[in-house]
């Protein structure tokens, strides 16, 4: 089952997203046109009176991919994944500052070091994490323009603290209450990675075990739970951890440190959600939140499987679910290219020139293409994003990277967004 299609009327004013074979009768009948490729648009080449029913926008944010979802009702009618590319602005960055520090040393031309002369305005963001908020915000964007939108749900914290709304609740009853320890669950799974703490097993059912065992007053405290397997469980039992792993120093000595350890992504990560949060309420649209223990036991309870796409439209206050598409569309974000004049060396100094127009026989790198090549030993068909090249002989990134294709052959399909796409 694939995302159900985008329409828009004559104004380019959003209509009802309809299903694929709807589409494809208007598309046949000469009704409707192709008005984008990503996500799959049509527009109607007639005025029509509608009946525009209310879709809500649901997102899951991650620190690597953002679940996105489109409900109409109780039913999921579109799926994405959007994929960030904060670990390469992070890389850059760190690439720039080494080499202007070894221009520094060398005494050659370099840009003059500042020092106290910047402060950060209120609610700063590293690029790595602005770029999050930035690209969804992009997609939202989107969306409102091809879905008549009504509301937004996204989940707002990874982890629940009711002992903020609440001060007295503590301990069993934490663990035990509305979510039925699932806002405990989850914050285990994140921190120890989804495996057991003592074999480093994954893939199976994990208990949560007491480090320092309860029936020699360990306490409930998220500080004193780990993860462990049913077998690891039951071998320890109420032993001191030090005395189970008394002929495992290295393992001991890991242990002790990752219960120390405070989940720097996941504290990373809800500071972006806060700041997509305030950033949406600017949009106008009602928008709601939830947590991703309630998240979790969404979709738990409804037996859907463990995906980004999945997580988002379990977000929020929900009693049932009808998915009617199985293919989300998988955006990656790659970019829009670089203002550099010059290629560098790998210890910065130029190598190669740049040219400056980015247009080469109307084509620029990151098109999507077309390609069917009818002579010569690449006979064949090939879609993909395009790398041009001054001499009209282009590269394009499809299954796999073909080289030396003709802008002859080629037909844009999409163009360049900063995003690349596949199902």
């Amino acid at each position: 089952m694939s995302n159900f299609i985008f329409v828009l009327d004559t104004n380019r004013k959003p209509l009802t997203p309809c299903k694929p074979s709807i589409a494809r009768k208007l598309l046949a009948a000469g009704k409707a046109a192709v008005f984008r490729r990503f996500p799959y648009t049509i527009i109607l080449k007639k005025a029509v009176t509608a009946t525009i029913e209310s879709i809500s926008l649901k997102l899951d944010p991650g620190s690597k991919t953002t679940g996105i979802a489109l409900l109409q009702g109780e039913k999921v009618i579109f799926g994405a994944e959007l994929t960030h590319r904060g670990q390469a602005i992070k890389a850059s960055l760190e690439s720039r500052r080494l080499l202007r520090r070894v221009r520094r040393n060398r005494h050659t031309r370099y840009r003059q070091a500042r020092f106290l002369n910047r402060t950060r305005r209120k609610g700063w963001l590293a690029p790595s994490l602005q770029h999050r908020v930035e690209t969804t915000l992009t997609w939202v964007d989107k969306l409102r323009r091809l879905v008549p939108l009504s509301s937004i749900a996204m989940e707002l914290v990874r982890f629940d603290l009711q002992q903020l709304e609440n001060p007295e609740i503590s301990g069993v009853e934490y663990q035990q209450g509305e979510l039925l320890g699932y806002e405990v669950r989850e914050y285990l799974l994140n921190k120890w990675n989804r495996k057991c703490a003592y074999c480093g097993a994954e893939n199976l059912a994990l208990q949560v075990e007491h480090i320092h065992p309860k029936a020699k007053g360990g306490s409930n405290r998220i500080s004193n739970l780990c993860l462990a397997c049913e077998k690891c469980n039951l071998k320890k039992g109420t032993r001191d951890i030090k005395d189970f792993l008394s002929k495992k120093p290295d393992l001991l000595k890991q242990i002790m440190a990752q219960v120390k350890r405070p989940l720097k992504d996941a504290a990373a990560v809800n500071s972006t959600r806060w700041a997509l949060f305030n950033r949406l309420k600017l949009t106008g649209l009602p928008v709601t939140t939830g947590s991703g223990g309630q998240t979790k036991y969404n979709r738990t309870r409804l037996k859907l499987p463990k995906s980004h796409w999945l997580d988002a439209a379990c977000v929020g206050e929900l009693e049932s679910l009808s998915v009617l598409t199985s293919k989300p569309l998988l955006i990656k974000a790659t970019g829009h290219g670089t203002r550099q004049i010059c290629r560098t060396d790998k210890v910065g100094f130029p190598s190669r020139y740049v040219p400056r127009s980015k247009f080469v026989k109307g084509f620029q790198t990151g098109d999507i293409v077309k390609a069917v090549v009818t002579s010569g030993k690449k006979i064949g068909e090939y879609v993909g994003r395009v790398a041009v090249r001054t001499t009209g002989s282009f590269n394009i990134s499809a299954s796999e990277l073909v080289q030396g294709i003709s802008h002859k052959y080629c037909k844009i399909v999409h163009h360049k967004d900063g995003y690349s796409y596949s199902f």
